[in-house]
């Protein structure tokens, strides 16, 4: 196969009519510079251009191949300038997978802001709490809580400061009473989140002095985050929830953080790809605007940082 650097070199030669002169313009040694012009002859079979230690000038056979040299890189240089014009345009299509929760509450109405800022792009959205398969499923980018368990992934902050919160509804204290003390948990009803088939019952604080945990139960379990937390809106017991995802209902009344005086379990949110040339401009300022507004919900956090 024809070599890009070697057709130049030949282009430049046959213009300027001296190797040694093609050879300073593509900043190269005569000795590579002959090397390669005997490569192309080689493979094309024929001598293109007749030598000798004073002149140079185009064969017949070289005379022929010369437009043809001229076509082939003047359609490498328009492909490359598409290129550098698509990475630097947003458009095209965005494949994305995010949490349940966080996707329907807080991702799609920011999406509708970014495809309004950049009307020629598309979005693909898949919606789901298990671990997107970056490999095989249809996406290009995962959003996900926790740091990744597969450590081939690059995984780039989007709201490392992230943390969980304890919360119920007003309704729900009302009729319940609300906890003072972090083993008045054991005598409510916690809505309860499972992943595939293990239930997320232990929780986890830190009191600034030590580490504490315990073991809740509940009449409710749900394998999708956003039904837990319908759940705890709806006044059906107590969650232990990404304060992202309910900040919204924090902010309205619809929810009460319990404990505040409590640190609880850091859910930090990362955006995933297989490979960095995943990364492309939409990706980079999707992920800059997705850090943004989380870190404007992160400074509400009402408990200890």
């Amino acid at each position: 196969m024809l070599r890009f650097d070697d057709l130049q070199l030949f282009v430049h030669a046959a213009d300027l009519g001296s190797l040694s002169a093609a050879a300073r313009v593509m900043d190269m040694s005569p000795a590579v510079a002959s090397a390669a012009l005997k490569r192309i002859e080689a493979q094309l079979g024929a001598r293109l251009l007749a030598r000798s230690t004073r002149s140079l000038r185009l064969t017949a056979e070289g005379e022929g191949f010369l437009e043809y040299a001229r076509t082939a890189l003047a359609s490498l240089d328009e492909g490359r300038r598409l290129l550098a014009r698509g990475q630097d345009q947003v458009s095209g299509v965005l494949q994305l997978s995010a949490p349940s929760d966080f996707g329907r509450n807080l991702l799609l109405p920011w999406l509708d802001e970014f495809q309004r800022e950049h009307p020629q792009l598309t979005v693909r959205l898949l919606l789901g709490d298990r671990i997107a398969d970056l490999f095989r499923q249809p996406v290009d980018i995962a959003l996900r809580y926790g740091e990744p368990e597969d450590s081939s992934l690059v995984a780039l902050p989007v709201a490392p400061d992230n943390r969980r919160v304890l919360c119920a509804s007003p309704d729900y204290l009302a009729r319940k009473g609300e906890p003072r003390q972090l083993e008045q948990l054991l005598q409510h009803n916690c809505l309860l989140y499972m992943l595939g088939t293990r239930v997320h019952d232990h929780w986890q604080f830190n009191d600034g002095k030590r580490e504490l945990g315990l073991t809740v139960s509940g009449n409710r379990f749900s394998d999708d985050a956003d039904v837990v937390r319908l759940w705890a809106v709806a006044g059906q017991g107590i969650a232990y929830k990404s304060w992202l995802d309910v900040a919204g209902d924090v902010q309205s009344g619809r929810l009460k953080v319990l404990l505040p005086g409590l640190m609880c379990e850091r859910a930090p949110l990362n955006l995933l790809c297989g490979h960095r040339a995943q990364l492309s401009k939409p990706v980079r300022l999707l992920r800059d605007m997705l850090s943004e507004r989380c870190a404007m919900l992160s400074k509400l956090y009402p408990g200890k940082q």
